[in-house]
C-alpha cells in the first residue's frame, strides 16, 4: 500500500462458492472468538455446540441453505473481514434480549450481526467497507429499518476486539444510524432507514 493512501477493498457474498475464502480467515484466528465461526446470532445460537467442529458445521449447512447473509471483504485475493447481516428470523439471537424487548416498539426489517477484521488489517476500513457493502446489498433486497447493536467506546477503557463484534458505535454514526434506547451499559440499539435504490 502507497504511503498516504487508503487500501483498497472488494467484496462479495458468502456463499458455497466463497467459503473456502470465509473459511481460511476464521481458521487463522482460531475459529474467531472461542471458536464460535459467527454463529452467535443464529437461531440455534452457540450453546448447544460441543465444540468449535460443531459451529463451523453448522454455519456451512447455513451457508448451503441460503440461510446465510454475509459480505466477505478482500484485500487482492485474501478474505480480511466481513459483515453478517440479514432479517431477525434469520437473527434472532442478539445479546441483552430481555432490555431489547422491554421498549420494543416494532421489530426492524435488517439486523446487522457480527462485524469482524483479521488482526493484522484492523484500522484500515476493513469494516467500514463491509457495512457499507451490507447496507448496498440491504437497499438491493428492498430496503427498511436496519437495526445494529454495537458498542459505545466513548467514555470507557479501551476493549479487546471480542467486546466489539458487534461494531463500536462511531462505525454506525458514520453511515447515518442514530441511537434508539440502550440495553446494556455500553450497548445501543442503532437504527437507519434504507431506501429502495430508485
Amino acid at each position: 500500500m502507497t504511503e498516504g493512501h487508503a487500501p483498497t477493498y472488494t467484496t462479495r457474498l458468502l456463499t458455497s462458492e466463497t467459503w473456502g475464502d470465509f473459511a481460511a480467515l476464521v481458521e487463522k484466528h482460531n475459529g474467531v472468538w472461542g471458536g464460535c465461526w459467527c454463529m452467535a446470532f443464529h437461531p440455534e445460537g452457540v450453546r448447544n455446540a460441543k465444540s468449535p467442529e460443531d459451529n463451523r458445521t453448522a454455519k456451512r449447512a447455513h451457508v448451503d441453505r441460503g440461510t446465510c447473509r454475509q459480505v466477505l471483504v478482500y484485500s487482492g485475493d485474501e478474505c480480511v473481514g466481513w459483515c453478517q447481516f440479514g432479517p431477525p428470523a434469520e437473527l434472532p439471537t442478539i445479546k441483552n434480549t430481555a432490555a431489547y424487548a422491554r421498549d420494543l416498539d416494532h421489530l426492524p426489517d435488517w439486523r446487522i450481526g457480527c462485524v469482524f477484521t483479521a488482526s493484522r488489517h484492523r484500522g484500515q476500513g476493513v469494516a467500514r467497507a463491509a457495512v457499507g457493502a451490507a447496507l448496498e446489498a440491504i437497499a438491493a433486497a428492498g430496503g427498511g429499518t436496519v437495526e445494529a447493536y454495537p458498542e459505545q467506546s466513548e467514555g470507557r477503557p479501551p476493549q479487546r476486539g471480542a467486546y466489539f463484534h458487534t461494531g463500536p458505535e462511531d462505525l454506525y454514526v458514520g453511515f447515518g444510524f442514530v441511537r434508539q434506547r440502550k440495553i446494556a451499559k455500553w450497548r445501543w440499539v442503532m437504527r437507519l432507514t434504507v431506501p429502495e435504490p430508485t
